[in-house]
């Protein structure tokens, strides 16, 4: 969904309770809030009540400076994990890639057709290949050759690139590199990532393979938030397709990659829509 320009974002979790929706609709009402999109759910299991709704604050009688003072007594009051966002300024993001195109493609052709709110600054590479790509979309391209004895510093100065850059999100299309706990922690959930879904049951360089040869009939993507621990991240987006004895290795791999494009795209787009709400270690994602 597409807003305005001046559009604000509240996420609210809490222990549910009566009447949560019409007192975060009345104290948005009673402000001039005029509410463009609303999704709530209550988990059973739990008794979590999760919403997320967006009103445009071009007449909403608080400014953004002093909206997360205003609504705290409310979220203290319903013992609420909460954030705010504001459709404006643009989240800033830069991408990581290594030598595989596909998922690279994909977004910086959304990005230019306008699917994708935000702003790429840069994109960051251990390999100078995809370069002309970058070029092409006038995207600037940097390359930061990896190896075991210059990790630590290359990462370094990566940090500070983008902090000169001010960047908000992290996405790695398809980034043959782990990256550092301390490089994860500067990020919480602001670093998403791409892969396969056969892990953990075929781990190593050529998955596929090992999947064509065990004869499996359902591959799959799956997007998440990078942790510390590798690959076990909040899921933001999975999606499968079949395959069959008639598919060869090549067939798997191409039906795998165009999941991972739709995967990663599906993933990004949710995250700078702010629909997604990290509890824990898993997440709620809203219509």
């Amino acid at each position: 969904m597409t807003y305005n320009s001046n559009t604000a974002v509240l996420l609210l979790s809490c222990p549910d309770r009566a009447g949560l929706v019409s007192r975060i609709t009345h104290f948005l009402f009673e402000r001039g809030g005029n509410i463009v999109d609303l999704d709530e759910h209550v988990s059973s299991d739990e008794g979590e009540f999760t919403i997320r709704v967006a009103w445009e604050m071009d007449n909403f009688s608080i400014s953004k400076e002093d909206l997360k003072d205003a609504i705290a007594p409310l979220a203290k009051e319903f013992k609420a994990k909460w954030e705010i966002h504001f459709s404006e300024p643009a989240p800033k993001v830069v991408i990581f890639v290594s030598k595989f195109d596909h998922c690279l493609h994909d977004l910086l052709w959304r990005y230019k057709a306008g699917e994708l709110n935000c702003e790429i600054k840069l994109i960051i590479s251990n390999h100078p290949d995809l370069e002309p790509l970058a070029v092409f979309y006038n995207i600037p391209f940097y390359v930061f050759k990896i190896s075991k004895e210059n990790k630590v510093e290359q990462e370094q100065a990566e940090q500070k690139l983008l902090q000169e850059n001010e960047i908000d999100t992290i996405v790695l299309a398809r980034y043959m590199q782990i990256l550092s706990d301390s490089f994860c922690s500067l990020y919480p959930n602001q670093i998403i990532n791409i892969h396969h879904s056969f892990l953990p049951a075929f781990i190593g360089g050529n998955p596929y393979k090992q999947a064509y040869k065990r004869g499996v009939k359902i591959i799959g993507a799956t997007s998440h938030y990078v942790t510390a621990d590798l690959d076990e991240g909040p899921i933001i987006e999975q999606d499968v397709i079949r395959v069959t004895h008639k598919d060869s290795l090549k067939d798997m791999v191409r039906k795998g990659r165009d999941l991972e494009r739709v995967v990663l795209a599906r993933a990004v787009k949710a995250h700078l829509e702010k629909r997604v709400m990290v509890l824990n270690k898993r997440t709620i994602i809203f219509d």
